[in-house]
């Protein structure tokens, strides 16, 4: 049975964010609000945790997982970024958007494209995201609570405590979510290339290519 914070979505209770990143560090699953829809979560590298949210999301091993960061140099420890890249990512975060580049050796082998070598990294603008980001200290591993079958993410806390409270470990209620998951953008080859549109405008990204 999971837990179910109500946390402020502007003012996040420090004492919840406490104890929800207790909660991650203790092997977790946790549903989260970003600044495009919810997100599930875990702590980085925690390889049970990972195999249930593959089972949650009915995930093969090849899907990239995102590390969501607090900050630009927390996302450089991960990701090789050059001139280039940096001067986007400087431009367009925190917001909604999912960056694939280049994984660094930082970066635990379950979590990277098993060809590639590639890792999606995003930095988001989300009070109740970024309290979190900053108590835990270093990057959560997410995906959109994009359900098996459905086309858009739950965005209504209640219903996710209906459909996940046997799945997940906690489930924070910041209030209605979005309906789009982060456009995703690939910074990995020679130019940007949008690989999904989601709620973050991939015009400037459309434009350099």
């Amino acid at each position: 049975m999971s837990q179910f914070f109500q946390i402020h979505p502007e003012n996040p209770q420090a004492r919840l964010i406490k104890q929800a990143v207790e909660i991650i560090r203790s092997g977790g699953v946790v549903v989260y609000p970003t600044d495009s829809s919810y997100a599930v979560g875990c702590h980085i590298g925690d390889k049970s945790a990972v195999e249930r949210i593959r089972r949650l999301r009915q995930l093969d091993d090849k899907h990239n997982f995102t590390l969501v960061c607090s900050d630009l140099s927390q996302l450089g420890l991960f990701a090789k970024v050059d001139t280039g890249a940096f001067r986007l990512l400087k431009a367009h975060t925190p917001g909604p958007y999912t960056f694939i580049l280049n994984a660094t050796r930082e970066v635990p082998r379950m979590l990277m494209h098993p060809k590639r070598r590639t890792i999606g990294l995003r930095v988001p603008s989300h009070p109740i995201a970024m309290a979190l980001l900053e108590q835990l200290g270093e990057p959560l591993m997410s995906v959109s609570l994009i359900m098996p079958g459905d086309a858009e993410p739950l965005s209504d806390p209640y219903e996710m405590r209906q459909v996940l409270e046997h799945h997940v470990d906690l489930i924070i209620d910041g209030g209605f979510g979005g309906l789009e998951a982060s456009t995703v953008i690939n910074l990995a080859g020679d130019e940007p290339e949008v690989i999904r549109v989601g709620c973050g405008d991939p015009a400037p990204f459309a434009a350099q290519a």
